[in-house]
């Protein structure tokens, strides 16, 4: 297991690179550009050193024997069969130090032996855009120092292995986000962060994992440098069972991060064809494949807006990833999970997703997200959540929290999900890294691994039955009562009406046409006016319906009828709430509700609706009924008030201490100051 002393080694590592690429790159380049530059170099650097001597030797005498006698296709297929399975191979005879020792012959030499590597790293190189970079750093006179420094580094799999790579890559990344925006939300995943996850995933399952002939497969659908399941194949490998085939596999949208992942795959003896390049959404690269164990750290809050037809269209499929809910669309993270949960095995998957705190309650009832935590909790696909410390990630010091996802929960888990509160298991680090300014010790690790385990509550556990996350969404009425009065205040607010004024307004260019219309309105308001002025102005009527009798009496009586927008209008302008009126009813007789005392509750699906309202609203307000048309179901999970612990404020006597102590404090130094 890689201890702090590891890490900060790596880090030196990486501080190492970025220092010099700053002293020779700074000025040609602006910082913002230093990824497209050091990355291609870091990947090339690390095949360089996993390409020894006497596997170059055996290529270039083989290619030079059977290059015109063969297919391409073929002598590609002889060439990588000589590399003692490296996977990968270079024609030429140069290596960086090679080229950089002869200066006047640079550009060619480099441009051949770019071109001398199989086909598979050339398309790794091309998501670089090379020829761009060395075009500048040759204009620049940059290549043969650039080069120089990084033969100082020594990136062999057998000194700097594929996680540890991992770190150094990663940590790159994050020196090139202080610089740019374009990786607003990524979030690089410590590496005691991803073996908690793979503590969690296998701490209950390792049984399975045990015998001959064990082989499992492990995704990323969001991989990066394919950090996250790299250590899982090890954690694997080295703590249950060495003789298990692990294969990997993962999907990456960023080109560069992809070409990176897919080098390390190349190098260190993976499968690199299992390194994918595209959107997990719109282009699926392992459709209709599935997998036992995943791992992934979606981006947090990232905008989905550009891929929103697609996966629109893919919810209205009964059959398709999305299509019990979509999350709103500035925070995709649980599409990711959806597009994961496609991938289960029948017979049992197990997933791990870091979060931040947004998908456990956003939305309410109805909405994307609690439409998915509800299909997640009653599919009881939900085992448990682990809230781990803040600043625990390098760009960024929200809360997050890792979701254990599963289609097949042992027995003594079923029908209840767990919440683990690891906040305080951290450790401070002597260095911060960016907003990274905890991590989690291996005791950490174990600790919150056998709170998972023990599945026992405590202060730091609670475990709840996958109903008790549910409530339904009632939407309590009350009935409408309005007095009326035909008062000049009041007809001084009808004539503020929309429907009133649009009666003197007309849209025809012919300005007599234009005048007629609005003369032929004024009559109307006359009309009307007269059948209102006709009524008692000093009477205030407790009842609706007995003033829309009086007044539809009237209007007969002067051959008046009231167009429906108007009367609206009328019942708008001349009438007010009052307690103390008759209940307004509909024409079946039915209360009608009173949106502005419309109030909505969240009831247990453990309670009882109509025991809900009778203990805890009809007392306060006995004339309330709730609109059965309108109840949905919610799923929320409030982490955080799980485990709320009141803490009393202190004594009002301490406090006022405290205040005349710093009063004086305070007084002490104007003194001195004066």
């Amino acid at each position: 297991m890689v201890q702090t002393s590891d890490v900060v080694q790596f880090q030196d590592k990486a501080n190492f690179i970025w220092q010099v690429a700053d002293d020779i790159l700074f000025g040609p380049f602006m910082h913002n550009e230093f990824r497209d530059v050091v990355l291609p170099f870091v990947v090339l650097r690390r095949l360089d050193c996993t390409y020894i001597d006497g596997i170059r030797q055996r290529v270039r005498q083989d290619y030079a024997t059977f290059k015109d006698d063969l297919p391409e296709a073929d002598l590609d297929l002889l060439l990588l069969d000589v590399t003692d399975g490296l996977g990968f191979y270079n024609t030429s005879e140069f290596d960086l130090k090679r080229l950089a020792d002869n200066e006047a012959a640079l550009e060619e030499n480099f441009k051949f032996y770019i071109q001398s590597y199989s086909s598979n790293v050339r398309d790794i190189l091309q998501n670089f855009q090379l020829d761009q970079v060395v075009a500048k750093l040759l204009k620049n006179n940059l290549l043969k120092r650039l080069i120089e420094m990084f033969v100082e580094i020594d990136l062999h799999p057998s000194v700097v292995s594929n996680h540890d790579m991992g770190y150094i890559y990663e940590h790159l990344l994050y020196k090139f986000n202080q610089f740019t925006g374009e990786t607003a939300g990524h979030h690089y995943t410590p590496r005691e962060v991803i073996r908690l996850m793979c503590n969690l995933i296998f701490a209950e399952h390792g049984n399975e994992l045990q015998g001959r002939g064990i082989i499992r497969k492990i995704f990323d659908p969001a991989c990066g440098s394919g950090g996250m399941i790299t250590i899982a194949k090890d954690h694997i490998l080295n703590h249950i069972n060495d003789q298990a085939t692990i294969q990997l596999y993962g999907q990456e949208l960023n080109e560069q991060t992809y070409a990176v992942s897919k080098s390390d795959f190349l190098v260190t003896g993976e499968n690199p064809e299992n390194i994918r390049e595209g959107n997990s959404f719109t282009n699926d690269r392992f459709k209709g494949e599935t997998f036992r164990y995943m791992l992934c750290n979606p981006p947090f809050g990232v905008n989905w807006k550009s891929e929103k037809a697609f996966i629109d269209e893919e919810a209205q499929n009964p059959a398709g990833r999305f299509s019990v809910g979509t999350p709103r669309i500035n925070d995709g993270a649980l599409l990711f999970l959806q597009h994961m949960i496609s991938k289960m095995e029948p017979n049992g998957s197990r997933i791990a997703i870091i979060f931040n705190g947004s998908p456990l309650f956003t939305g309410e009832a109805g909405s994307g997200e609690s439409n998915i935590r509800r299909w997640l909790i009653e599919n009881d696909m939900l085992e448990a959540i682990v809230a781990l410390p803040d600043q625990m990630f390098y760009n960024t010091g929200i809360n997050t929290y890792i979701w254990l996802v599963t289609n097949q929960k042992p027995p003594h888990r079923e029908g209840k999900v767990q919440l683990i509160n690891g906040v305080s298991h951290f450790r401070k680090m002597r260095k911060s890294l960016g907003d990274k300014r905890k991590e989690l010790s291996p005791e950490h690790i174990q600790e919150l691994t056998q709170l998972y385990t023990a599945f026992e509550e405590s202060k730091e556990v609670k475990i709840f039955n996958d109903e008790e996350f549910g409530y339904w969404r009632i939407t309590v009425e009350r009935p409408l009562r309005l007095n009326f009065q035909v008062s000049e205040e009041r007809l001084r607010r009808l004539r503020e009406e929309r429907s009133w004024i649009s009666l003197v307004e007309s849209k025809k260019k012919d300005a007599a046409k234009r005048q007629e219309d609005i003369e032929a309105g004024r009559q109307e308001q006359a009309q009307y006016l007269a059948v209102l002025k006709a009524l008692d102005g000093t009477k205030l009527y407790k009842d609706r319906a007995i003033f829309l009798k009086d007044l539809k009496r009237e209007a007969k009586a002067q051959g008046v009828k009231f167009p429906a927008p108007i009367l609206k209008a009328m019942i708008s302008a001349l009438g007010e709430r009052d307690e103390t009126a008759e209940i307004c009813k509909d024409k079946d007789g039915n209360p009608e509700p009173d949106p502005e005392l419309r109030d909505y509750e969240n009831v247990p699906l453990t309670d009882d609706v109509e025991a809900y309202m009778a203990r805890e609203v009809l007392p306060h307000v006995p004339d309330a009924w709730v609109d059965e048309s309108k109840t949905k179901i919610g799923y929320e999970i409030p982490f955080t008030r799980h485990f709320y612990e009141y803490v009393p404020p202190r004594p009002l006597g301490e406090i006022e201490a405290e205040i005349r102590d710093l009063e004086e404090e305070i007084r002490g130094m104007l003194e001195e100051v004066l």
